[in-house]
């Protein structure tokens, strides 16, 4: 669906995962300092909204996701993964309940697969969901004056949840250009996907399908603390996370890269990322910030020196680290006292 918002003098369309809204509205510079100084509105309705109902939808959510939802209190924020049976992520879900339903927000393409999953695990449970993204659509608002400048979609909209740059909301589709119309009229300049990845990216926030593959583990891009809850019960994958939190070490690890500013391109989204000539990663998410330059993220193996200078799809890179290169691996054994155990034939 391509967003009312395109037809903004100025708006510049944006393309792959971002196609249907704006890459930016003519200065992205001026855009992102909006964002960060006073109040940016980004058009984000190309995510994909579900909704689940029915009075054992936490207890539910809890049972096949990685977060602790059955005591989510109303209007909170909870962010959440589905993992296959090897503990790859297949999903990320940010989410909120209003008392009555949950509101899932996901990124582009990901709502019908969702629901599908969803559905095949209903069995005898009270519970419904419905793919909603051709009604409701999300909009982020950012800044420091963006709360006041938000009011109009804060009051039209059915769910509002933190998000990883601002606040989103979700509001009927239908009135999206209206209600970006009002918030801008109390002060919000629109910003495009290129703002808000250059935030994104600067935050260290990795994204769903950009930054992650099939192969993805919560451990390798920091989404143990945000979406990963390591006291709750059994879920699909929860026996790979608790193994490699506390007793090994993921095999990758997202980083952060400021690139070479002299360089004339951006490295493309999977593109590889070198060390000596050899392949150790790929480049997930690129952007030009209006203070830091040109940054990045990649996933790159473990092993790689955090010290080392990197070519990321030919660009020179500097490593800051996200993910330290011992994640994982929480329990202490003490090996003697484990083999005095063991000489004495007790567990």
């Amino acid at each position: 669906m391509s967003s009312p918002l395109l037809a903004t003098p100025g708006a510049v369309p944006a393309e792959g995962p971002d196609a249907g809204v704006a890459a930016h509205y003519g200065d992205p510079v001026r855009e992102q300092r909006a964002m960060t100084r006073a109040a940016g509105l980004v058009d984000r309705s190309h995510r994909g909204v579900v909704r689940v109902s029915g009075p054992d939808r936490l207890s539910w959510l809890h049972s096949l996701t990685t977060q602790h939802l059955e005591k989510l209190a109303a209007a909170a924020t909870a962010r959440a993964l589905i993992l296959s049976p090897n503990g790859h992520v297949e999903q990320e879900l940010t989410l909120t309940d209003d008392g009555t339903a949950t509101w899932i927000h996901v990124e582009p393409g990901c709502a019908a697969p969702l629901v599908e999953f969803l559905d095949s695990m209903r069995f005898m449970l009270r519970v419904e969901m419905a793919d909603l993204t051709a009604g409701y659509a999300v909009l982020t608002v950012a800044g420091p004056s963006g709360a006041e400048a938000a009011a109009p979609a804060a009051e039209a909209a059915v769910a509002v949840t933190d998000g990883l740059v601002g606040t989103d909301y979700v509001v009927p589709r239908a009135e999206l250009a209206t209600i970006a119309g009002e918030v801008s009229d109390r002060g919000a300049r629109l910003a495009g996907m290129w703002a808000y990845e250059a935030l994104r990216i600067a935050a260290h926030e990795a994204r769903f399908g950009l930054d992650t593959d099939h192969k993805t583990l919560p451990h390798e891009v920091g989404w143990i603390t945000p979406a990963v809850h390591l006291s709750k019960g059994c879920y699909r994958g929860q026996e790979t996370v608790a193994r490699v939190h506390n007793l090994g070490h993921p095999p990758r690890r997202l980083v952060f890269l400021h690139l070479d500013g002299s360089a004339d391109r951006l490295p493309g989204h999977g593109e590889p990322v070198e060390l000596d000539g050899k392949p150790v990663g790929f480049v997930g998410s690129a952007a030009r910030h209006f203070e830091l330059g040109p940054i990045a993220l990649a996933l790159v193996r473990r092993t790689v020196p955090v010290e080392a200078t990197l070519l990321a799809g030919g660009v020179a890179a500097a490593q800051e680290v996200i993910v330290p290169p011992d994640a994982g691996a929480n329990v202490t054994i003490d090996k003697a006292a484990f083999g005095r155990r063991s000489l004495l034939g007790k567990p």
